[in-house]
Protein backbone atom coordinates (compact mmCIF):
# COMPACT_ATOMS: atom_id res chain seq x y z
CA UNK A 1 0.00 0.00 0.00
CA UNK A 2 1.37 3.38 -1.02
CA UNK A 3 0.99 6.54 0.98
CA UNK A 4 -0.18 9.81 -0.48
CA UNK A 5 2.27 12.70 -0.71
CA UNK A 6 0.73 14.45 2.30
CA UNK A 7 1.11 11.36 4.47
CA UNK A 8 4.72 10.85 3.38
CA UNK A 9 5.35 14.46 4.38
CA UNK A 10 3.63 13.76 7.68
CA UNK A 11 6.02 10.85 8.30
CA UNK A 12 8.83 13.34 7.92
CA UNK A 13 7.24 15.71 10.44
CA UNK A 14 6.94 13.02 13.11
CA UNK A 15 10.31 11.45 12.31
CA UNK A 16 8.99 7.94 11.74
CA UNK A 17 8.56 5.88 8.55
CA UNK A 18 5.94 3.14 8.68
CA UNK A 19 6.74 -0.33 7.41
CA UNK A 20 2.97 -0.97 7.43
CA UNK A 21 1.45 2.14 5.82
CA UNK A 22 -2.06 0.88 6.45
CA UNK A 23 -1.56 1.60 10.15
CA UNK A 24 -0.89 5.26 9.47
CA UNK A 25 -3.91 5.49 7.18
CA UNK A 26 -6.09 3.97 9.85
CA UNK A 27 -4.67 6.30 12.50
CA UNK A 28 -5.68 9.41 10.55
CA UNK A 29 -9.16 8.12 9.66
CA UNK A 30 -11.89 9.64 11.81
CA UNK A 31 -15.09 7.76 12.62
CA UNK A 32 -16.98 10.08 10.27
CA UNK A 33 -15.08 8.44 7.37
CA UNK A 34 -15.31 4.83 8.51
CA UNK A 35 -17.09 2.20 6.44
CA UNK A 36 -17.25 -1.56 5.98
CA UNK A 37 -13.99 -1.33 4.04
CA UNK A 38 -12.33 1.43 6.03
CA UNK A 39 -11.46 1.17 9.74
CA UNK A 40 -11.41 4.31 11.84
CA UNK A 41 -8.87 5.25 14.52
CA UNK A 42 -10.98 4.72 17.65
CA UNK A 43 -9.44 1.42 18.69
CA UNK A 44 -5.97 2.82 18.04
CA UNK A 45 -6.81 5.84 20.16
CA UNK A 46 -7.72 3.51 23.05
CA UNK A 47 -4.35 1.76 22.82
CA UNK A 48 -2.36 4.95 22.24
CA UNK A 49 -3.74 6.54 25.37
CA UNK A 50 -2.32 3.66 27.43
CA UNK A 51 1.06 3.72 25.68
CA UNK A 52 1.31 7.47 26.22
CA UNK A 53 0.49 7.03 29.89
CA UNK A 54 3.15 4.38 30.42
CA UNK A 55 5.83 6.40 28.63
CA UNK A 56 5.06 9.56 30.59
CA UNK A 57 4.93 7.75 33.93
CA UNK A 58 8.32 6.20 33.22
CA UNK A 59 9.81 9.52 32.05
CA UNK A 60 8.62 11.37 35.15
CA UNK A 61 10.00 8.73 37.49
CA UNK A 62 13.39 8.87 35.80
CA UNK A 63 13.44 12.67 35.71
CA UNK A 64 12.72 13.12 39.41
CA UNK A 65 13.63 9.98 41.42
CA UNK A 66 12.70 11.63 44.73
CA UNK A 67 9.24 12.89 43.76
CA UNK A 68 6.27 11.48 45.66
CA UNK A 69 3.17 10.06 44.01
CA UNK A 70 1.30 13.21 45.04
CA UNK A 71 3.87 15.35 43.23
CA UNK A 72 3.99 13.14 40.15
CA UNK A 73 0.24 12.83 39.59
CA UNK A 74 -0.48 16.45 38.54
CA UNK A 75 2.59 16.47 36.30
CA UNK A 76 1.42 13.25 34.66
CA UNK A 77 -2.08 14.63 34.14
CA UNK A 78 -0.69 17.80 32.57
CA UNK A 79 1.31 15.77 30.04
CA UNK A 80 -1.42 13.34 28.95
CA UNK A 81 -4.57 15.46 29.11
CA UNK A 82 -6.42 16.17 25.89
CA UNK A 83 -5.23 19.78 25.72
CA UNK A 84 -1.58 18.71 25.76
CA UNK A 85 -2.18 16.05 23.11
CA UNK A 86 -3.99 18.57 20.90
CA UNK A 87 -1.13 21.06 21.26
CA UNK A 88 1.33 18.42 20.06
CA UNK A 89 -1.00 17.54 17.18
CA UNK A 90 -1.14 21.18 16.09
CA UNK A 91 2.65 21.46 16.11
CA UNK A 92 2.93 18.64 13.56
CA UNK A 93 -0.06 19.90 11.55
CA UNK A 94 -2.05 16.77 12.31
CA UNK A 95 -5.28 18.36 11.16
CA UNK A 96 -4.03 18.64 7.58
CA UNK A 97 -3.82 14.87 7.10
CA UNK A 98 -6.97 13.75 8.91
CA UNK A 99 -9.52 11.88 6.83
CA UNK A 100 -12.88 13.35 7.84
CA UNK A 101 -16.45 13.04 6.68
CA UNK A 102 -18.02 16.04 4.99
CA UNK A 103 -20.07 17.12 8.01
CA UNK A 104 -17.03 16.95 10.28
CA UNK A 105 -14.96 19.01 7.86
CA UNK A 106 -17.68 21.65 7.58
CA UNK A 107 -17.88 21.95 11.37
CA UNK A 108 -14.15 22.66 11.68
CA UNK A 109 -13.05 19.16 12.62
CA UNK A 110 -9.43 19.75 11.63
CA UNK A 111 -9.16 22.29 14.44
CA UNK A 112 -11.19 20.57 17.16
CA UNK A 113 -9.23 19.91 20.33
CA UNK A 114 -10.83 16.56 21.16
CA UNK A 115 -10.45 15.26 17.63
CA UNK A 116 -6.79 16.30 17.41
CA UNK A 117 -6.02 14.83 20.83
CA UNK A 118 -7.60 11.53 19.87
CA UNK A 119 -5.71 11.46 16.57
CA UNK A 120 -2.27 11.90 18.13
CA UNK A 121 -3.05 9.01 20.49
CA UNK A 122 -3.98 6.91 17.45
CA UNK A 123 -0.66 7.80 15.82
CA UNK A 124 1.17 6.68 18.96
CA UNK A 125 -0.62 3.33 18.83
CA UNK A 126 0.10 2.94 15.12
CA UNK A 127 3.82 3.46 15.74
CA UNK A 128 3.69 1.04 18.67
CA UNK A 129 2.06 -1.65 16.51
CA UNK A 130 4.41 -0.96 13.60
CA UNK A 131 7.74 -0.63 15.40
CA UNK A 132 7.27 -1.71 19.00
CA UNK A 133 7.42 0.05 22.35
CA UNK A 134 10.85 1.62 21.91
CA UNK A 135 9.75 3.28 18.67
CA UNK A 136 6.59 4.60 20.33
CA UNK A 137 8.55 5.89 23.32
CA UNK A 138 11.05 7.65 21.06
CA UNK A 139 8.19 9.25 19.14
CA UNK A 140 6.46 10.50 22.28
CA UNK A 141 9.59 11.91 23.87
CA UNK A 142 10.51 13.61 20.59
CA UNK A 143 7.09 15.16 20.01
CA UNK A 144 6.47 16.22 23.61
CA UNK A 145 9.95 17.75 23.72
CA UNK A 146 10.63 20.18 26.56
CA UNK A 147 7.19 19.66 28.06
CA UNK A 148 8.49 16.76 30.13
CA UNK A 149 11.25 18.88 31.67
CA UNK A 150 9.06 21.94 32.31
CA UNK A 151 5.92 20.15 33.49
CA UNK A 152 6.83 20.57 37.16
CA UNK A 153 5.96 24.24 36.81
CA UNK A 154 3.19 23.88 34.24
CA UNK A 155 1.32 21.22 36.26
CA UNK A 156 0.48 23.64 39.02
CA UNK A 157 -3.29 24.14 39.15
CA UNK A 158 -3.51 27.92 38.92
CA UNK A 159 -7.10 28.17 40.13
CA UNK A 160 -6.35 26.12 43.23
CA UNK A 161 -3.20 28.12 43.92
CA UNK A 162 -5.06 31.40 43.54
CA UNK A 163 -7.83 30.23 45.87
CA UNK A 164 -5.22 29.22 48.46
CA UNK A 165 -3.64 32.68 48.12
CA UNK A 166 -7.02 34.30 48.78
CA UNK A 167 -7.88 32.03 51.72
CA UNK A 168 -4.52 32.71 53.37
CA UNK A 169 -5.46 36.39 53.47
CA UNK A 170 -9.02 35.90 54.66
CA UNK A 171 -10.48 36.77 51.26
CA UNK A 172 -13.46 35.01 49.66
CA UNK A 173 -12.72 32.76 46.67
CA UNK A 174 -11.64 34.51 43.46
CA UNK A 175 -14.35 35.30 40.91
CA UNK A 176 -14.29 34.32 37.24
CA UNK A 177 -16.49 36.28 34.86
CA UNK A 178 -16.95 35.63 31.17
CA UNK A 179 -16.65 39.04 29.53
CA UNK A 180 -16.75 37.98 25.90
CA UNK A 181 -17.38 35.07 23.56
CA UNK A 182 -16.55 35.12 19.88
CA UNK A 183 -16.28 32.70 16.99
CA UNK A 184 -18.66 30.02 15.68
CA UNK A 185 -20.08 27.27 17.89
CA UNK A 186 -17.52 24.74 16.67
CA UNK A 187 -14.56 27.04 17.38
CA UNK A 188 -15.47 29.47 20.19
CA UNK A 189 -13.08 31.86 21.89
CA UNK A 190 -13.80 32.84 25.51
CA UNK A 191 -12.54 35.87 27.42
CA UNK A 192 -12.48 35.42 31.19
CA UNK A 193 -11.62 37.96 33.89
CA UNK A 194 -10.29 36.63 37.20
CA UNK A 195 -10.51 38.91 40.22
CA UNK A 196 -9.73 38.81 43.94
CA UNK A 197 -11.15 40.93 46.78
CA UNK A 198 -8.29 43.44 46.87
CA UNK A 199 -9.26 44.55 43.35
CA UNK A 200 -6.46 42.86 41.43
CA UNK A 201 -7.58 41.19 38.21
CA UNK A 202 -6.28 39.55 35.03
CA UNK A 203 -7.84 38.69 31.68
CA UNK A 204 -7.18 35.65 29.49
CA UNK A 205 -8.52 34.30 26.21
CA UNK A 206 -8.78 30.59 25.31
CA UNK A 207 -10.91 28.16 23.26
CA UNK A 208 -12.71 26.85 26.37
CA UNK A 209 -13.96 28.41 29.59
CA UNK A 210 -11.86 26.07 31.69
CA UNK A 211 -8.68 26.93 29.84
CA UNK A 212 -9.45 30.65 29.98
CA UNK A 213 -10.14 30.51 33.72
CA UNK A 214 -6.89 28.64 34.37
CA UNK A 215 -4.94 31.08 32.20
CA UNK A 216 -6.49 34.10 33.91
CA UNK A 217 -5.77 32.63 37.34
CA UNK A 218 -2.16 31.98 36.37
CA UNK A 219 -1.71 35.56 35.14
CA UNK A 220 -3.34 37.01 38.23
CA UNK A 221 -1.31 34.83 40.58
CA UNK A 222 1.92 35.93 38.87
CA UNK A 223 0.85 39.55 39.20
CA UNK A 224 0.05 39.15 42.90
CA UNK A 225 3.30 37.30 43.64
CA UNK A 226 5.34 39.98 41.87
CA UNK A 227 3.70 42.66 44.01
CA UNK A 228 4.53 40.96 47.31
Amino acid sequence: MKLSADLRAFEGRIGYKFSKPELLIRAVTHASMSSANRDDNQRLEFLGDRVLGLVMAEALLMLDPKATEGQLAPRFNALVRKEACADVAREIDMGAVLKLGRSEMLSGGRRKQALLGDAIEAIIAAVYMDGGFDAARDLIIRLWGDRVQTVKQDARDAKTALQEWAQARGFPPPSYVQTDRQGPDHAPVFTITAKVQNGASAVAVAPSKRQAEQAAAKLLLAKLENNT
